[in-house]
């Protein structure tokens, strides 16, 4: 755990105040909305089996969504939907979503470490970290709070929309999902400008 605390610990070390972590999930799917995340975490906080959302299953994504929200100074959590995305690109919405997520966090941070290559959307002071979910503690805890939510969004979209098996690939290009849309066609939470290889 304590590697996951050494760019924050040299960032701390040098001057730098409340930090938080943001990062993204839905970004690849073919429906649904994009979900940031942004956490600011109690400094050096041990939060056992905390690491980047990918590499664990639901059920501990689940158990440590609750740990995080329990313990954080501030999180933030914000979407934007398929429309943003078809009207902005999926690159523009997500920092849509992260300065959504980042202007919740109250007491407000003095930088913003960004799960990614680039900042160039964010409107805070932001640094980029290339594989951050994996090397930062706040940007970890940034990814299981936005994986868990648009997970549970996706369950309730499976309930309204039920041919289309949200609840199975929750709107990533799966074989199920190409039959489905092939056989329906696309429902009011399609992202249209990724649907390309249907027509």
């Amino acid at each position: 755990m304590t590697g996951l605390w050494t760019i924050e610990n040299g960032l701390h070390d040098g001057g730098v105040g409340l930090i938080c972590g943001v990062d993204e999930a839905g970004r690849g799917p073919l429906a649904g909305p994009v979900c940031a995340a942004a956490v600011i975490l109690p400094v050096g906080i041990d939060i056992p089996g905390l690491n980047d959302s990918k590499k664990l299953t639901e059920k501990r994504r689940e158990a440590l969504y609750d740990v995080i929200t329990g313990c954080a100074v501030s999180y933030g959590i914000a979407f934007a939907d398929h429309g943003e995305i078809d009207e902005l690109n999926i690159l523009n919405a997500t920092f849509v979503a992260m300065n959504r997520a980042i202007e919740q966090l109250d007491p407000k941070p003095e930088l913003a470490l960004v799960d990614g290559n680039t900042v160039k959307g964010i409107h805070f002071n932001a640094k980029c970290i290339v594989g951050g979910d994996g090397k930062s503690a706040s940007i970890a805890a940034a990814s299981i709070l936005a994986k868990v939510t648009r997970d549970r969004l996706m369950y309730k979209m499976a309930e309204e929309y039920p041919e289309y098996g949200f609840d199975r690939h929750k709107g990533y290009g799966t074989k199920l999902h190409y039959e489905a849309l092939r056989k329906y066609g696309p429902c009011p939470i399609h992202r249209m400008t990724f649907l390309k290889k249907l027509h």
